[in-house]
């Protein structure tokens, strides 16, 4: 059982967690620290991920690291090159000489005499307990399970002859060639899965509960590589990020303040692809919902719609009665034939890496936590999470947050403090409990949203989904506000 010193320890070595390496090593250079990952790669979701068409849902401009440009002309790029792209990053700034492959966090405990907390993983390799110590915990885990994801409880589900692959887990040789698919789920997944498959598959029909909106974007961003052709590789990834940034928050202001129109806006949009069939089809694609309330689907120039024109694809919308030996029974009586069935029908959320936390000696229940800006946690020291927007890029507020880590680890030396935390005072003790996230219905957060720390109704108790107010809390909002409280002097600090 290994037993050491590390000044900081970030869980896990996906986007998130290779991204804040990297400004780690910037901006707090004098740290050492490790990157304890549970799986055999670097990449997170990108490694894992491995069905047809895995692409990202966001552009590459704002999906990338803030340093690193994005210099292919795809915008909406294929699994396998966003993880070339994290990849690059790790080698060019040596991370992989500071990751622990399977190394699984299980308990993380403080203790405020050492101002350390005491990290326990298990070797999935060998089962070795495996004990570090630590200053600063940051927590790069993403938000939900590697091992499975949600599947609802299907009657009739062990009748059915054919193989049901769940697209987190995708078989390395599946042949779907000529065969009949039946794609379970109406988000991204599916939405990406329809038109890859339909390429070589006999038919497939995606079987939705309910509709979902989709937001259309060209695969190549134009004005990208304009300005990649005009000026040098930085400045025209900035400058683009910038433009993508703002166009963002542009639509997603617009569907808060002008739902309707927005809706009106896609449903035409729906309507152009679909042409002369719509009026036929109309009912599986007008949700009951605002746009943004769930996220949109993006389809890149227009995949998913030229699927459905080409005869090889379908939306059906029903629920499930039971599954048959042969396919689907509907609750409306209809049956869906399929000789595979693909269940698309989300994540399986996780809370902080479902790692146990103490602090001196008891035991942590994050959903009695109030989140202070949306990363750390109510009473809760030295411990600083990273979870991205569900409005925009996930890396947007990825890259605010590493920031911030590194504002508040060098503080923390700079004022010879050697913990944090931030401390409800009298007039936050009364504030209304909110949920962590507001306004967005989708199933894999509603399923855990009671598992979530709560947010209070006044600032710096809130987890806005707001970049401009983000990067103005994160880098320029003091450190020592009254709430989060730097304390024990190196000078007491037990000999680590």
């Amino acid at each position: 059982m290994h037993n050491e010193y590390i000044d900081i320890v970030i869980v896990g070595a996906g986007l998130s967690g290779i991204g804040t390496a990297c400004r780690l090593q910037q901006e707090c250079p004098d740290k050492r620290y490790v990157i304890l990952e549970s799986r055999d790669a670097i990449g997170g979701t990108w490694d894992l991920f491995r069905y047809p068409g895995i692409r990202s849902d966001s552009d590459m401009h704002t999906l990338g690291y803030d340093f690193k440009p994005w210099t292919s002309t795809t915008a909406i790029a294929e699994g396998s090159a966003i993880l070339d792209y994290v990849k690059e990053t790790a080698s060019e700034h040596n991370v992989e000489q500071h990751i622990r492959f399977r190394h699984r966090v299980v308990k993380a405990a403080w203790n405020s005499v050492d101002a350390l907390w005491t990290i326990e993983a298990r070797r999935s390799d060998s089962e070795e307990k495996v004990v570090l110590r630590c200053n600063f915990l940051l927590m790069c885990a993403g938000y939900y399970r590697y091992d499975k994801s949600h599947l609802p409880d299907f009657p009739g589900r062990e009748r059915f002859a054919g193989p049901i692959i769940d697209p987190q887990h995708w078989p390395e040789r599946l042949d779907y060639s000529g065969k009949r698919v039946v794609i379970i789920g109406s988000g991204a997944t599916a939405a990406t899965l329809l038109p890859a498959m339909a390429e070589t598959a006999g038919h497939v029909v995606m079987l939705q509960r309910s509709p979902t909106y989709f937001i259309p974007m060209p695969r190549a961003d134009a004005i990208a590589s304009l300005l990649g052709k005009l000026l040098p590789a930085k400045t025209a990834y900035s400058l683009t990020r910038r433009k993508n940034i703002a166009l963002q928050r542009w639509i997603y202001r617009q569907t808060r303040n002008h739902p309707e129109r927005v809706k009106r806006f896609l449903l035409w949009w729906a309507q152009k692809q679909l042409g002369p069939d719509y009026n036929e089809l109309q009912k599986h694609f007008v949700p009951s919902y605002n746009p943004w309330d769930q996220r949109l689907c993006l389809v890149p120039d227009g995949d998913f719609f030229a699927a459905i024109r080409s005869g090889k694809a379908s939306v059906v919308t029903d629920r499930i009665d039971a599954f048959t030996e042969s396919g689907i029974r509907l609750q409306s009586g209809e049956q869906l034939d399929a000789d595979i069935i693909i269940s698309a029908t989300g994540l399986d959320l996780l809370v902080l890496g479902d790692i146990d936390i103490s602090v001196d000696g008891e035991p942590v229940d994050i959903a009695k936590t109030f989140t202070y800006k949306g990363v750390m946690n109510s009473g809760v020291p030295n411990m600083i999470s990273t979870f991205g927007y569900i409005n925009a890029s996930w890396t947007l507020r990825a890259d605010l947050i590493a920031e911030y880590a590194c504002r508040v680890i060098n503080h923390l030396d700079e004022t010879g403090h050697r913990q944090c935390v931030p401390l409800l005072r009298d007039e936050d003790r009364d504030m209304t409990a909110l949920p962590w996230i507001s306004d967005f219905s989708s199933g894999y957060l509603q399923r855990v949203l009671h598992l979530l720390p709560k947010q209070g109704d006044h600032a710096p108790w809130t987890n806005l989904q707001d970049y401009d107010l983000d990067r103005k809390r994160f880098r320029d909002d003091p450190l020592e506000d009254g709430v989060l409280m730097f304390s024990h002097p190196v000078e007491d600090r037990a000999c680590a």
